[in-house]
C-alpha cells in the first residue's frame, strides 16, 4: 500500500503530538454500514474507529503511541528544577542571603554564600537530572520496541511509537501488547488467548480472553487485510476492568466487553500469536491513565525539622536585632577616631539617624550570621536516606523471601525514619496475615457436614481453652494436592451415592465443575492437567470437583466438558458437554457468580455461587430447615477461620430463559451504564434459587505472623485488622495471630442482632437507617463508659474492640466518630470486619488526623490501595493475590508480614536514631560556629565586622564538617539488629520521639553556647598576651584562624562523642575532615591574597601558642559534655539472677553482647548458695574490666558440677543499664537527664569473645 508512506508523512499535519492525558471530544464519523436489529441506538459520547484504514482515522486527532514519563525536558529542566529546589524554605532563605551578600550592606564576599548554595543546588540538580535521564532512556527503549503491523498484506516490524489507532497488529507468544487492542483472532482453538497481567496488577494467574466468533478467521495476513470493521466504544478512561463498545462488521453490530480488550503492558502466554486492532494509544491507554501520582508524603520528623528551622530563624532574628540595637546605641560622634564628624557620612555611619543605622546593620548581620541555618542539611539527609533505602533495606537478607525470590523494596527514601515512629498498624487479612493459598477443606451438602480436618485456628482455640486436640488421622484414600486438603471417605470415590442426599451431592459437584471461569492447561488427565484461575479460590473449587469425580478438562467459548464418574452406576465414567449460554461474572458489588448452562438433554439450569448474605436473599420460599442448618454450618466454618461460599441452582423453562436472554443481549450491547444494566438484568434471573450447600476453604496463616504481632505489641505498636470477612472468622484469626487473647476485655459492636434483623426484615430503609444509628450510638456509649471504668481500676486489663462494617458506617458519622476514636485509642487491638475499601481508608484517616499518631497500612490487594495511601507509611505485600498494593503504596514492599519486625524494629529504629543525630548535630555545629561570630560583634561596636575569612565560612559546612555526619547517618547504631528484635521495648523511644524532643535540642544548644564561649574567650584572652616569633602581637586574622582551627577540631571530636558505634569510617572521616582543614589552610595562606590571610598559618604553627591552644581549648570545651554524658570511668552496673540449672541455650548466650559476667565474689557467693533461689542483686564496683567480669563468671560456672542459671548483666552504655536490668527483674533507677544522655552516647569497644 503506497498510501502507508503518504499517511506517515502527513501525520505531522493531522495527528501529531504525544503527551497529555486529557481526553478531548472528537468529531464523530457516522457508520457506513449499520444494522442494529433489536439493539437500541447508541448514545452520544463515544469514539469511532475505522480498523485497518489509516486515512479514515486521520481526520480525528488520536494520540500517538509514544509515551514520556520524564519530569523535565531540555527547555524546562533548569527553570522547573530550580523552582522545585526553591520550594524548600532553607534554599529560598539562602537565595535571599546570597542576594543580600551582593549589596553594599554585606560584610562578606558574595562567594561566602553563593558557593555553598551553588554546590547544594548543583548536587540536587545532578540527582534530578540523573533520575530523569534514566526515565528518558526507559521511555526510549519502550517507544522503539518493534511490533508487527499489517502493511500490503504482510507483517512489517514498526516501532511502538509509530502505531496509530486502527492499525492491525500481530503479537507473538511472550510479547507485550504495545497499546490497548481489540482482540480479533488467535492461533488457539476457538480464538482464545491467555494473558498475564503481572505488569499491570501483579497477578500471575493467567486471564482468558475470547475473540468474537465473527472475527475468528482473521489469522493470516491475507484474511486480516480484508477486515474493515468499525469500532464504536467509550472514550479513554482509567478503569482497568471495564470496557463498553460495539463492533460493526458486515452490517452486524456485535457488543464488545473487557474480554475482547488486551491492555498495554500485559503479555501473551501459551498462544503462538494473536491478531488485534489498536483502540487506545500512548497516554490514552488505560495503564497510562492510571499512572497518576500517589499522594506526596513527608515524614513527621521532616515536618518537625521545618519547625526547628523556623526556630533558628527566630534565633537569627534575635541575634540580628541585638546587634542592630547595639549599633544604633554605640555609634556616637564622641568616638572621634571613627571619623563621624565629616559632612559626607554614609547612611550606615550617620549618628544623626540611628534608626537607619540599625536597619542597615540588621541586613548586614543577617548575612553575617547566615551560617546558623545549615544549608547542606537537606542534601546530606537525602543522601543518607537514599543509601539507607537502596543498600540497607533492599539488600537485607532477613527480609528476603527465598520461596518467591522476593527481596524487600524501598520505593521511596523519604519515609525511612517514619518507620521508627509507627504507633498504629492497619492490616488486611487475606494475603497479608494469611498465605492466600486456598485449600478446599470442608463442605456442607443438603444440611449434612463433610470433612474431618482441624484448622490451625481450631487448634489455637482448643489450646486457649485447655483442650488437647489430637491430629486427625488421615484415611488411606485421603487425597492431598494443591488446592485440595479434604478428608472424608463418605464423598470420595463415588461413596456419595450411598449418602441420604445423592441427588443434592450431584448438583453440588456439577456446580463446582461448571460455575467458574477457570482455564484448563496441559494433558487432559487428572494427574497432569493444570488450572489457570483468576483467584486461588476458584482453582481450589474446581480441583475439589475433580477429586470428587467430576473432572473438568476442556473449555471452549460455548462448551464445558466434564468427565463424570459414578453418576449412573459405580465405576462408570462418561464425558458430558455442557453448553454455556450466559456467564454473569463476579464483582465486588454482586458478590456472586452465575452460569446458565444447557444439559445434553436440553435441561436449562442456572448455577450460582457467592457470599452467604447475597445467596440467602435470593432463595425460594420454603425448605427452612435446610436454610437454618446450613446457616449454622456457615457460622461453624466461620468460627474455624474458613472462607465460605454458598451454592445454589435454579431450573429454567425455555420461555423464561428466552425472555430474559433478550434483555440480557440488549444490556450487553449498551454503551451507556452497561455494568449497571447487566446487574439489573441479572437480578431478574438470580431469584427463587434452591440452596445446595456451602463450601469451606482454608487460608493458612503466614509463617511467623503470631510471633511478629506479639513482638510488635511489646514494642508499643497497636495493630488493627481491617477485613471483609465475617465477624466470627475475623475474631478467630485475631486469636490465632495472638492479636486478641482471653485476658483481654472484648467490646463487640455488631449489626447481627435479633432486633436489627427484625427491623431489616420490614424493608423500610429510612427506619433501618434511624434504628441502626441509634443502636450503634447506644453500643458505642456503653462500650466507651465501660472502657473508662476498666481503665480507672488498679490493674486495668487490655481492651479489644470488634466492629462490623454496617455499624462502622454509622460510627464514622461526624457526631459519633469522636466517641469511636476515643474508644479505639484505649484498645490494644481493634478488628473491623465486613468493611469496604472506602471504610478501610476512613478508619486509617480517623486515627491519622484525629489522634495525630504515626500510622502504617499494609495490604496486598487492590482493595487495600486506598487504605495504604491514607496512612503515613504504606507497605505492600508482594503476595499471590497481586501487586496492586505494592504498585500503589509507593513506599515499601515486602514479601511476608513477619518482615515488618525487621523493617520497623531494626531499619526503622536505626534510621530514626541516625537522622535525629544528623539533624541535631547540624544544629549544634552551626550554632557553635555562628555564636563565636556573635561574641566578636560585641567587641567591634556592633559594626558587622566579620571574624572569619570568607572561604572559612563557605567551606565549613560543605568540606570541613560534612563527611563525618554522613558516616553517623550510615553506620551509627546503639544496639545490634538481634537485640533490637529481642528487646522490642526499645522501639518505644521512637514512638515517644525521645531523640528529637525540644529538651534534647535545648541541651545541645546549651553546650553549643558553652563551647562557643570557651573557644572565643580562650583564644581572645590568650592571644592578647602572646606574640609571634618576631615579637609582634597577633592580629585579627591570626586570632580568627586560630579560633576556626579550634572550632573544626572541637565539633568533629564532639561528633565522636555522639556515636554509639565507632567504625574505621568514623575515624577516617573525622581525621580526614580535620586533615582537610590543615591542608586547605596551608595552601590558602601560602597564596598571596589582599585579605591578610597570607602566611598567617605559617606564623601560627611556628609558635608554642598554636599547639597549647589546639590541645587545651578542645579539651576544656568538651569537658562539660564529657561529664554530662558520663564518659569518665563510672562504676559498671551488673544484675544477676539465679533460676536453676543453666541450659544449652543460656550457655550459648553467656559471654555474648548483653550477658556479661561481673567479678563480684561476695555477690556470687550470696546468690549461688541456693541453686533454686529466685533472687536478683545489683552490685556496684569500680575498676573492673568487662573481660575480668566475663572470666570470673566463666570460672565460677566451670567450677560447679551442676551450675545454677546465672544471668549477669554489665553495662558500659549510660542509659541502657536501667532498661536491660528491668528486663531481668532488677531494680536500677534511671539517672537524671538520661534521655539527653541516651541521645548522645557512645559505647566502648567490644571485648573479644573468649571461648
Amino acid at each position: 500500500m503506497n498510501g502507508w508512506e503518504r499517511v506517515r508523512s502527513s501525520t505531522s499535519r493531522f495527528g501529531g503530538g504525544g503527551g497529555g492525558r486529557s481526553t478531548q471530544m472528537v468529531d464523530r464519523i457516522p457508520s457506513r454500514t449499520v444494522t442494529l436489529g433489536r439493539v437500541q441506538p447508541q448514545a452520544p459520547g463515544h469514539r469511532t474507529i475505522f480498523c485497518n484504514d489509516r486515512e479514515a482515522n486521520l481526520m480525528v486527532k488520536f494520540k500517538r503511541n509514544s509515551i514520556s514519563t520524564t519530569k523535565y525536558n531540555i527547555l524546562t529542566f533548569l527553570p522547573k528544577g530550580l523552582f522545585e529546589q526553591f520550594r524548600r524554605v532553607a534554599n529560598l532563605y539562602f537565595l535571599m542571603i546570597s542576594i543580600l551578600s551582593c549589596t553594599p550592606v554585606s560584610p562578606v564576599s558574595p562567594i561566602t554564600n553563593v558557593l555553598p548554595l551553588s554546590m547544594v543546588l548543583f548536587v540536587s540538580l545532578v540527582k534530578e537530572a540523573w533520575e530523569d535521564w534514566k526515565r528518558f532512556q526507559n521511555d526510549k527503549t519502550i517507544n522503539n520496541t518493534s511490533v508487527d503491523v499489517l502493511q500490503d498484506q504482510k507483517w512489517e516490524p514498526v516501532p511502538w511509537k509509530n502505531l496509530q489507532v486502527g492499525d492491525i497488529v500481530r503479537i507473538k507468544q511472550d510479547g507485550f501488547f504495545p497499546a490497548d487492542l481489540l482482540f480479533l483472532a488467535s492461533t488457539n482453538a476457538d480464538s482464545v488467548c491467555y494473558v498475564e497481567t503481572a505488569n499491570l496488577d501483579g497477578e500471575t494467574n493467567l486471564k482468558i480472553r475470547k475473540a468474537l466468533e465473527k472475527t475468528w478467521d482473521y489469522v493470516t495476513p491475507e484474511k486480516a487485510f480484508e477486515f474493515k470493521g468499525e469500532v464504536q466504544c467509550e472514550q479513554p478512561n482509567n478503569s482497568l476492568y471495564t470496557f463498553t463498545g460495539n463492533l460493526i462488521i458486515e452490517k452486524q453490530t456485535l457488543p464488545l466487553s473487557p474480554n475482547q480488550l488486551l491492555l498495554r503492558g500485559c503479555s501473551l502466554r501459551n498462544t503462538e500469536y494473536i491478531i488485534g486492532a489498536v483502540v487506545f494509544t500512548g497516554h490514552e491507554t488505560k495503564v497510562m491513565m492510571n499512572s497518576m501520582n500517589v499522594p506526596s508524603k513527608r515524614s513527621t520528623l521532616e515536618r518537625k525539622l521545618d519547625r526547628l528551622i523556623l526556630t533558628l530563624f527566630g534565633v537569627l532574628f534575635c541575634m540580628c536585632l541585638i546587634g542592630a540595637i547595639g549599633s544604633g546605641v554605640f555609634l556616637d560622634r564622641r568616638y572621634f577616631f571613627l571619623g563621624l564628624r565629616g559632612p559626607a557620612l554614609s547612611a550606615d555611619m550617620n549618628p544623626s539617624n540611628r534608626f537607619v543605622v540599625a536597619l542597615l546593620n540588621m541586613f548586614t548581620l543577617i548575612t553575617l550570621y547566615s551560617p546558623i541555618i545549615p544549608i547542606s542539611l537537606y542534601v546530606s539527609v537525602e543522601m543518607i536516606k537514599f543509601v539507607q533505602s537502596t543498600q540497607y533495606i533492599n539488600n537485607d537478607l532477613h527480609m528476603y523471601h527465598v520461596e518467591t525470590n522476593t527481596p524487600a523494596l524501598a520505593r521511596t527514601s523519604n519515609l525511612n525514619e517514619e518507620l521508627g515512629q509507627v504507633e498504629y498498624i492497619f492490616s488486611d487479612k487475606t494475603g497479608t496475615l494469611t498465605r492466600n493459598l486456598m485449600e478446599f477443606f470442608k463442605c456442607s451438602i443438603g444440611g449434612e457436614l463433610y470433612g474431618t480436618g482441624v484448622t490451625e485456628i481450631e487448634m489455637g482455640e482448643a489450646q486457649r481453652n485447655g483442650i488437647k486436640v489430637d491430629e486427625v488421622h488421615k484415611s488411606s484414600n485421603a487425597v492431598r494436592e494443591k488446592g485440595f486438603n479434604f478428608n472424608d471417605a463418605r464423598l470420595m470415590q463415588g461413596a456419595w451415592r450411598n449418602e441420604p442426599n445423592p441427588d443434592m451431592c450431584k448438583e453440588f459437584f456439577r456446580c463446582l465443575a461448571i460455575c467458574h471461569t477457570v482455564l484448563p492447561e496441559g494433558e487432559e488427565t487428572p494427574e497432569k492437567i493444570r488450572y489457570q484461575a483468576a483467584s486461588p479460590d476458584e482453582a481450589a473449587l474446581v480441583a475439589a470437583a475433580k477429586n470428587f469425580g467430576f473432572f473438568f478438562y476442556r473449555r471452549t467459548p460455548t462448551l464445558i466438558y466434564v468427565r463424570e464418574s459414578h453418576v449412573e452406576k459405580m465405576g462408570k465414567v462418561q464425558d458430558v458437554p455442557y453448553e454455556i449460554l450466559n456467564v454473569l461474572e463476579f464483582n465486588s458489588t454482586r458478590k456472586r457468580q452465575s452460569v446458565v448452562c444447557r444439559y445434553p438433554d436440553g435441561r436449562l439450569v442456572l448455577y450460582c455461587k457467592g457470599a452467604d448474605t447475597v445467596i440467602y436473599e435470593r432463595l425460594a420460599d420454603g425448605n427452612n430447615d435446610l436454610k437454618k442448618t446450613s446457616r449454622e454450618h456457615l457460622e461453624q466454618y466461620g468460627a474455624a477461620g474458613l472462607r465460605t461460599l454458598c451454592l445454589a441452582y435454579r431450573n429454567l423453562s425455555f420461555n423464561t430463559y428466552e425472555n430474559w436472554n433478550e434483555k440480557f443481549i440488549q444490556a450487553k450491547s449498551s454503551l451507556r451504564d452497561r455494568e449497571k444494566k447487566l446487574d439489573e438484568v441479572a437480578e431478574l434471573v438470580e431469584k427463587d434459587l434452591v440452596l445446595i450447600g456451602c463450601t469451606a476453604i482454608e487460608d493458612k496463616l503466614q509463617e511467623g505472623v503470631p510471633t511478629c504481632i506479639e513482638t510488635l505489641a511489646r514494642a508499643g505498636i497497636k495493630i488493627w485488622v481491617l477485613t471483609g470477612d465475617k465477624m466470627e472468622t475475623a475474631i478467630n484469626i485475631a486469636y490465632a495471630c495472638k492479636l486478641i487473647n482471653n485476658d483481654m476485655k472484648q467490646f463487640i459492636i455488631s449489626s447481627e442482632t435479633d432486633n436489627i434483623r427484625e427491623v431489616e426484615s420490614r424493608g423500610d430503609q429510612v427506619e433501618i437507617a434511624h434504628y441502626m444509628r441509634d443502636a450503634v450510638k447506644n453500643q458505642l456509649k456503653k462500650c466507651h463508659d465501660d472502657a473508662q471504668n476498666y481503665l480507672r481500676s488498679l490493674s486495668p486489663p487490655k481492651l479489644a474492640l470488634v466492629i462490623d462494617g454496617k455499624c462502622l458506617m454509622y460510627a464514622l458519622d461526624p457526631s459519633l466518630r469522636v466517641m469511636l476514636l476515643n474508644l479505639s485509642l484505649n484498645c490494644t487491638s481493634v478488628v473491623c470486619c465486613r468493611v469496604s475499601p472506602l471504610q478501610k481508608a476512613q478508619v486509617t484517616s480517623l486515627v491519622k488526623k484525629g489522634a495525630r499518631k504515626i500510622t502504617l497500612s499494609i495490604g496486598d490487594g487492590a482493595n487495600d490501595v486506598s487504605m495504604i495511601q491514607a496512612a503515613h507509611v504504606g507497605v505492600g505485600i508482594s503476595g499471590l493475590e497481586g501487586m496492586q498494593a505494592v504498585m500503589a503504596s509507593d513506599d515499601f514492599a515486602i514479601a511476608q508480614f513477619r518482615f515488618l519486625t525487621d523493617l520497623l524494629l531494626v531499619h526503622g529504629r536505626w534510621s530514626y536514631l541516625r537522622i535525629c543525630k544528623v539533624v541535631t548535630y547540624f544544629f549544634y555545629k552551626n550554632l557553635t560556629f555562628t555564636l563565636t561570630q556573635f561574641w566578636y560583634t560585641f567587641q567591634t561596636g556592633f559594626s558587622g565586622q566579620r571574624f572569619y575569612d570568607d572561604w572559612f565560612q563557605s567551606l565549613y559546612n560543605v568540606i570541613f564538617t560534612a563527611l563525618p555526619v554522613i558516616m553517623v547517618g550510615l553506620f551509627d547504631k546503639d544496639v545490634s539488629a538481634s537485640l533490637s528484635k529481642k528487646y522490642p521495648e526499645l522501639y518505644k523511644e521512637g514512638i515517644r520521639n525521645t531523640f528529637f524532643k525540644w529538651r534534647v535540642v535545648a541541651t545541645l544548644a546549651f553546650f553549643a553556647l558553652y563551647q562557643s564561649l570557651i573557644v572565643y574567650n580562650f583564644v581572645i584572652a590568650s592571644s592578647s598576651i602572646s606574640v609571634d616569633s618576631s615579637g609582634k602581637m597577633f592580629g585579627i586574622w591570626d586570632v580568627s584562624t586560630m579560633a576556626f582551627n579550634c572550632i573544626v577540631v572541637t565539633v568533629n571530636l564532639r561528633l565522636l562523642m555522639m556515636c554509639d558505634t565507632i567504625t574505621r569510617w568514623h575515624h577516617i572521616s573525622v581525621g580526614g575532615s580535620i586533615l582537610a582543614w590543615f591542608v586547605f589552610i596551608l595552601l590558602y595562606s601560602g597564596v598571596y591574597t589582599p585579605r591578610g590571610i597570607y602566611s598567617v598559618f605559617y606564623v601560627l604553627i611556628s609558635t608554642i601558642y598554636f599547639y597549647v591552644i589546639l590541645l587545651l581549648v578542645p579539651i576544656v570545651a568538651l569537658f562539660g559534655d564529657f561529664l554530662f554524658q558520663g564518659k569518665i570511668p563510672v562504676e559498671p552496673i551488673a544484675a544477676m539472677s539465679v533460676r536453676g540449672p543453666l541450659d544449652s541455650k543460656q550457655r550459648g548466650i553467656l559471654g555474648s553482647e548483653i550477658v556479661l559476667p561481673l567479678r563480684l565474689p561476695d555477690c556470687f557467693r550470696k546468690c549461688t548458695g541456693t541453686s533454686q533461689m529466685a533472687a536478683a542483686q545489683v552490685c556496684w564496683r569500680s575498676g573492673i574490666s568487662l573481660h575480668q567480669m566475663r572470666q570470673e563468671a566463666l570460672r565460677l560456672h566451670s567450677s560447679r558440677g551442676r551450675s545454677p542459671n546465672i544471668l549477669v548483666f554489665a553495662f558500659d552504655s549510660p542509659g541502657y543499664e536501667s532498661f536491660f536490668a528491668s528486663q531481668a527483674g532488677v531494680l536500677a533507677p534511671q539517672k537524671p537527664w538520661d534521655v539527653a544522655r541516651r541521645a548522645s552516647m557512645r559505647s566502648r569497644a567490644k571485648t573479644p569473645r573468649k571461648n
